[in-house]
Order: C-alpha cells, then sequence, then structure tokens
C-alpha cells in the first residue's frame, strides 16, 4: 500500500487508482430526483434495516439484467458485496481439488489466484506486451486437460486496457464448447470501451456456460457503494454459486442495493461523465508517452481507465515505485500483478479514470524531469 495508496499509504498524488470518477452521495440522490425518481430516493432514507435475500433483492437483480440481452433475466443474476468476493466465490463453486483450471498472467490477483484456493491444479499462461497483450487461443486449448472445468479471463484487461478481439472471444467459447469447460469473464471494465464499436458481447450473453463478473466500481465509480454480481445463463450453477455464497459472505445492506439502482437508473448520464474524463486523461498520457519515449512506452489502451506503461530507464517497476513512493506519487508496479513478473518487469500501471489524474501526472513529469539525465 505505502507505493500505490494515496489515503492508507500517506501518498498525495495517485496514479494506482483503477476506477472512474466516483459520484458523491449527494450528487447521486440529486440527480436521482431530477430524473424523477422521488419515491427510490425516500426509500432510502427510510428503509427498514433488515437482511436483503441472499444473491440480492428481486429489484435490483432485475435493473442488473437490463443491462444484457434476453438470455438474461432476474433470476439468472446473483449479487454479491463487490466483485472480489464474486470471484471467489465463482472458483469454489466450479473448481475443486480434483479439477484443472486456466488462467492468465500478469493479472489482477482475485483473477489469477481464485482457481488455485480452490484447490486442484491451474495453468497459468502468460500474456506479453509483444503480443498486444493478447491470448492465443491455441496456447488455451493446448493446455487443455481431461479435468479442464473452469477458464478465468479478464476483458477488458486490466493492467493493460486493452480488449481482445471478437474472433478471439469466438475462439475461446468454441474451444470451452468442446471440452465442457465454463469460461469466467471478469468484466468489471466493460461499458468503458474507448470506442464504443469494440465492445464485446458480454460473456453471460455470449456462451451458454459463461460467467460475466462485474462491480459497480469501475465504469460507473460506485466503489464504496460496494455491490457487485455474477450473471450466467445456466440456473442451476447460480444454484451452486448461491449455495456456496451462503457459507461465504454476507447479503448485501438494503442502502448499498438501492444506491445501485439509483446508479444503473443513471448509467447512460454517470458512463457520459466518466468517459468524457477518461478520453481526456488518456490525451494527457499519450502526451507524456511520446514526450518521455526514450524512457516510456506503452500498448495504446482501448478500454477503461488503466494502462501498463513500460519503464525503459535503469529500475525496475519495484524500484521505480519506491523512489515515486518516496516523492508522494503512486504507482502499481509488476509485483501487483503476478509472482514471477520477468520478463514484464519494467511494467507497471497507471489509473486515468478520475478528474484529479492530471495533477499527479503533473507530478510523475516533475519527477522524470528531475532524474531523466540520470537514467539516460
Amino acid at each position: 500500500k505505502k507505493l500505490t495508496k494515496s489515503k492508507d499509504g500517506g501518498l498525495s498524488y495517485s496514479l494506482s487508482n483503477s476506477f472512474a470518477e466516483p459520484l458523491t452521495s449527494e450528487q447521486l440522490i440529486n440527480w436521482t430526483l431530477e430524473r424523477g425518481d422521488k419515491d427510490l430516493v425516500d426509500e432510502y432514507y427510510s428503509h427498514p434495516l433488515h437482511y436483503t435475500p441472499n444473491g440480492g433483492s428481486y429489484d435490483l437483480r432485475k435493473a442488473i439484467a437490463e443491462l444484457y440481452e434476453s438470455t438474461i433475466s432476474a433470476d439468472n443474476i446473483l449479487v454479491f458485496p463487490g466483485a472480489q468476493v464474486a470471484l471467489q466465490t465463482a472458483a469454489r463453486a466450479l473448481a475443486n481439488a480434483k479439477s484443472h483450471s486456466i488462467t492468465f498472467t500478469p493479472g489482477y490477483q482475485s483473477v489469477q489466484e481464485g482457481p488455485s484456493h480452490a484447490g486442484g491444479s491451474v495453468t497459468q499462461i502468460s500474456l506479453e506486451a509483444k503480443n498486444g497483450w493478447q491470448i492465443d487461443p491455441a496456447e488455451v486449448e493446448a493446455a487443455v486437460q481431461p479435468n479442464t472445468r473452469y477458464i478465468v479471463i479478464n476483458e477488458p484487461y486490466n493492467p493493460a486496457g486493452t480488449l481482445m478481439k471478437p474472433e478471439t472471444q469466438s475462439a475461446l467459447k468454441n474451444i470451452a464448447s468442446k471440452y465442457g469447460i465454463y469460461i469466467m469473464c471478469d468484466e468489471v471494465y466493460r461499458l468503458l470501451e474507448h470506442n464504443p464499436d469494440d465492445r464485446l458481447p458480454a460473456m453471460a450473453d455470449f456462451y451458454d456456460k459463461g460467467l460475466s463478473c462485474v462491480t459497480l466500481s469501475k465504469p460507473w465509480g460506485g466503489c464504496g457503494i460496494s455491490i457487485g454480481w455474477i450473471a450466467c445463463q445456466d440456473v442451476a450453477v447460480l444454484d451452486t454459486l448461491t449455495d456456496v455464497q451462503y457459507f461465504g459472505t454476507a447479503c448485501p445492506s438494503r442502502a448499498s442495493e438501492i444506491q445501485a439502482i439509483m446508479t444503473l437508473k443513471l448509467s447512460e448520464r454517470i458512463l457520459q461523465r466518466n468517459m468524457k474524463i477518461i478520453l481526456h486523461n488518456k490525451q494527457l498520457l499519450e502526451k507524456f508517452i511520446q514526450d518521455y519515449s526514450d524512457l516510456f512506452e506503452w500498448i495504446t489502451p482501448t478500454a477503461g481507465a488503466i494502462a501498463a506503461i513500460k519503464f525503459k530507464g535503469p529500475l525496475t517497476s519495484h524500484e521505480l515505485g519506491e523512489r515515486l513512493a518516496a516523492s508522494g506519487i503512486g504507482i502499481k508496479p509488476a509485483y501487483c500483478f503476478s509472482d514471477t513478473v520477468a520478463p514484464e518487469n519494467d511494467y507497471f500501471r497507471v489509473g486515468f479514470g478520475e478528474s484529479i489524474m492530471p495533477a499527479s501526472l503533473d507530478a510523475l513529469r516533475n519527477f522524470v524531469d528531475k532524474y531523466q539525465d540520470e537514467w539516460r
């Protein structure tokens, strides 16, 4: 945390946050009133403090289902207090001591490590910048074993903000269907494609053994609402997930559910605002990469509010992170995304989803200007 967190670690400038611009509670309520949903606001202030149903109340699940095609209804949604616990629950439900899973590295730790925690064997396939951080379907099929049950992907991809090609998604579906494998897709950055024409179908819509994991924190900036979910066509799988969930996590609060419904009803307005911030900040990052092209490079991100940047100077990303932290600037070094960071040891992740990001980038510029002669 001392290398990444502006609050907990005492850093003044954070380039490590991975979410879009959060609303305040006051903004969310005012926008909801502007929309004409006074009854929803009234319920927020007066709801009883009882338990909500395991897996989420019907009105929230119905609002979530509207993000998907007709294959997904409220009955195909399971709500969690955030996406991280959803990923862990799915791994424990679909992987076991006798099964084999396939994951990808570098990546968000809950995505790649969940099947390992559930037991069984895991094959981790490395993604590389030289290949545009793209999944190779042939490599995936070569990794399939007779007991392979579960593939976990993250698209749009964290930490690089890249997106797989439509033909890759189709190839993965065909491989999984051929061998009867479930695909979990962590889609927390879906709906933040920089060009909406690049948006892929949700895995839950695309494949009958597909699961989509989503959270309010990334596209909508609803981090403090702490609501995530899994969408899946297979109701039997959802029943299994519900059984595992019951012993692994409490139900979400009704206050969080109501805030989540408010957010989803305002989705178009919030996403438009957040994409404007993201695309503006992306331009600033592009200028930074151009100005210091002998020290930094990247695969240009096409989705989400994150990017993986390579430092071409004499420090590893961990060493760079330590020196930046000493100057009050937070990044996410490579070790946050893989236990074996080579050969991508020089990459670090930055986030650019917030309106305060330009000030942090200015601080990074000043830091680079101070040390660039030493590094060259």
